[in-house]
């Protein structure tokens, strides 16, 4: 599947240096479309949506906000902890807004599964699907992230 010009475009915005000092993709050299597909293969299987994965991740996430720096423990299961820093993050699909700099880490008691994630993670699942790519320091393998969220 040969990528289309504004999706190498978006590629581009995703390499290490362009947006973060890492990047989106990781090792993974696939076109974005197979990326996604994959992962959305995957929820199916799964039985998730993404607007459900990044609800969650949202409310984990809101749930630390107040705790400033600070663990909290939700439902006896989930261990939370956010830390946040100055600055703010686009979106490499080019969407306008800015997202908050912070890192979500999550640990599921009951799985000892620990995922982490970010703003802008939770907008490229909710909005196009993007776990991002292998190898990449935030890719969020989709049944890992089920398991940490649901169960």
């Amino acid at each position: 599947m040969k990528e289309t010009l504004k999706e190498a475009k978006i590629r581009s915005r995703m390499m290490p240096g362009a947006l973060t000092i890492t990047g989106f993709l990781g090792t993974d050299q696939r076109p974005l479309a197979e990326i996604i597909a994959a992962d959305e293969q995957e929820l199916k299987k799964l039985n998730r949506s993404v607007e459900e994965i990044a609800e969650r991740m949202k409310y984990f996430s809101n749930a630390t906000f107040d705790a400033y720096n600070n663990t909290v423990v939700i439902d006896d299961t989930y261990e939370v902890h956010t830390e946040s820093t100055k600055g703010t993050m686009t979106c490499p699909y080019g969407h306008g807004g800015l997202y908050r700099k912070y890192v979500t880490t999550l640990t599921n008691r009951k799985n000892n599964i620990t995922v982490r994630w970010n703003a802008i993670d939770i907008h490229l699942i909710e909005a196009h699907h993007f776990f991002e790519g292998k190898d990449s320091p935030f890719r969020l393998e989709p049944e890992i992230l089920v398991k940490a969220l649901f169960s």
